[in-house]
């Protein structure tokens, strides 16, 4: 694992293990996942909700980004899943970025993953890199196929300096009631804004404030049916660009009479966007 050694420590998340075997957020009276099954929770809103795995085929390569990496779920079932994608392409990589202000110590993270044994091989190879004392900033761990992406500190900061885009987004914060910050208007215009034409995000809630700073952010909204006991969950898409406009230069640009490819696109650029010359 690459990671940051002069960066300040992160305090860990504290958590208490209900009678049923699942970690409960002390700071937020939160369980990390659905009590019914996690996993399937996983697949159904997560990775069904973003079109996996069917988005996965054929592609060299695919960015996913998380808020919220928690018990590391999400991650493991969703290498999983590109693993055993259709139509898989040669060297194709996946990269999973995951923002996360609290991580959980290595041995809670075992011990939830413990009730899933089809991910076992999958978790012990990437706990296997994981920091006994996390720092700020950003982690990485490679293998062949997959490279994950831990960025550590406060999404509301460390989204602001991240360069990628995704193709798809887990937003799998606590709950909006116990954890407003991380569903906030400027924080979901950010993940707009980080996210490619055409593409999604999933999410367990469809609180009424929270789809609203998610509509006013530019994602076109659509519930679909929850798991276990939650009735709904919501998935969003960024729209695609207006089709690009092909514009013929309007005369000669160069000192000699003739219109010139680099200088007709430099006139153009100034006053059509997106616009490509045919010169």
């Amino acid at each position: 694992m690459c990671m940051p050694t002069n960066n300040p420590l992160l305090s860990p998340a504290e958590v208490q293990w209900s009678d049923d075997g699942v970690p409960v957020s002390l700071a937020y009276d939160d369980p990390y996942f659905a009590r019914e099954d996690g996993l399937g929770e996983t697949r159904h809103v997560f990775l069904s909700g973003n079109g996996q795995p069917d988005r996965f085929s054929g592609r060299d390569g695919f960015q996913i980004a998380e808020l919220g990496f928690g018990t590391g779920l999400n991650f493991f079932a969703t290498v999983e899943t590109w693993r055993l994608r259709p139509d898989p392409m040669p060297a194709a990589r996946l990269t999973f970025t995951s923002f996360e202000l609290a991580p959980l110590p290595l041995h809670d993270m075992a011990r939830a993953a413990a009730r899933w044994p089809e991910l076992q091989a999958i978790v012990e190879d990437f706990l296997a890199d994981w920091p006994s004392d996390p720092r700020a900033g950003v982690h990485h761990v490679m293998r062949q196929d997959v490279t994950l992406e831990l960025v550590l500190g406060d999404a509301n900061q460390m989204l602001a300096g991240w360069a990628g885009n995704a193709d798809a987004w887990y937003l799998d914060e606590f709950s909006p009631a116990r954890n407003p910050d991380l569903w906030s208007a400027d924080l979901m215009k950010q993940v707009f804004e980080r996210t490619t034409p055409g593409g999604t995000f999933a999410t367990y809630t469809v609180a009424g404030w929270v789809r609203r700073n998610l509509a006013a952010a530019g994602f076109e909204l659509e519930k679909f049916p929850g798991y276990g006991r939650k009735r709904e969950s919501l998935r969003g898409r960024k729209p695609l660009p207006e089709p690009v406009a092909l514009v013929r230069c309007p005369g000669p640009c160069g000192q000699d009479g003739h219109i010139h490819p680099a200088c007709c696109w430099i006139q153009l650029k100034s006053d059509i966007l997106l616009a490509a010359a045919i010169c």
